[in-house]
């Protein structure tokens, strides 16, 4: 069947994001849709956030294009031209290697839910406000190189 039932996929917060960046994500909630659905195309989670979460760190991708649909509840979206409300029925479109960080912040007294979308790729990812870039390959490390 097409519908998916949301309650029957796992939802995590795990994140790769080593200390202290980790931080910020600890209240997101994710459930990986295209592995349950069979689309293999290219990936969607279903996103919830806890006030006071963060979706990511501020990042770009330099092979990856992405946007969010945003379902329930507000968010902010933090981006090189600032800062912009995200309410139900609003979508925000990253371009790949557009190199405009961006990050949705819950700032809310309550969650909010959004769908992402992507395509992953092998590409770096760059955290233009900290200190560490995803290398292809080598993983997270100092924006120098170095270990985190």
């Amino acid at each position: 069947m097409p519908k998916l039932d949301l309650d029957t996929i796992p939802q995590t917060n795990a994140t790769g994001y080593p200390s202290p960046y980790s931080d910020e994500v600890q209240g997101r909630w994710y459930r990986r849709l295209a592995q349950a659905s069979g689309i293999s195309d290219f990936g969607f989670s279903h996103v919830t956030l806890e006030p006071g979460a963060w979706s990511s760190q501020r990042h770009w991708h330099e092979g990856e294009d992405e946007f969010v649909v945003m379902l329930s509840g507000e968010a902010v979206l933090v981006d090189d031209s600032g800062e912009t409300i995200m309410r139900a029925g609003d979508v925000a479109a990253f371009p790949r290697g557009d190199g405009n960080g961006h990050v949705l912040q819950n700032r809310s007294g309550a969650e909010c839910v959004f769908v992402a979308v992507g395509r992953p790729s092998e590409t770096d990812c760059h955290y233009p406000d900290i200190d560490m870039h995803l290398f292809a390959g080598q993983g997270f490390r100092r924006k120098d190189g170095g270990t985190l």
